[in-house]
């Protein structure tokens, strides 16, 4: 979602976090925010030891009785929230997994589109791990990337 383009090596990579910014520019009067960076990583290079990381991030703040978002990279966001679902079984709020298929900043970017119908979704939803992403909300375990459609769909079959 953050990822910026490099003119030395003609490549995109994650260099600092840009959610601050975008989300200056809602207008959010009713909702209060804490944004809380965990890590600034592609999420192919996510390892098992950063999904715990991110899981006791989560737990932290679930002790607060706050819904969640968490900004994450599309390839593997299936992987950390199914991880996420299984590591908190009882769960009683809502957690919202959204990302950009062309990251903040760069034209035609549905960025801002995912992180403003998450921060929607995140106060309307069940308790539960979900990715909203393009007006659409899925269970995480019945969510899989559709590389050729460009987005994320719904499935019949649950994701393990």
């Amino acid at each position: 979602m953050e990822k910026v383009y490099s003119e030395q090596t003609g490549s995109v990579a994650n260099v600092d976090s840009k959610i601050g910014r975008y989300l200056e520019l809602l207008r959010l009067p009713d909702c209060q925010l804490n944004v809380v960076p965990v890590m600034n990583k592609d999420s192919l290079e996510m390892t098992d030891a950063d999904r715990v990381l991110i899981l006791g991030m989560v737990r932290a703040i679930l002790k607060e009785n706050a819904p969640i978002v968490i900004t994450h990279g599309t390839d593997t966001m299936v992987e950390t929230g199914l991880y996420l679902q299984r590591a908190l079984p009882q769960l009683e709020t809502p957690i919202v997994l959204t990302g950009a298929m062309t990251p903040l900043g760069f034209e035609g970017s549905d960025g801002l589109q995912n992180l403003t119908e998450s921060l929607l979704a995140v106060q309307l939803l069940p308790a539960g791990v979900y990715v909203v992403m393009h007006g659409a909300v899925h269970p995480v375990h019945r969510s899989r990337k559709d590389h050729k459609l460009g987005r994320f769909v719904l499935t019949d079959i649950e994701t393990q």
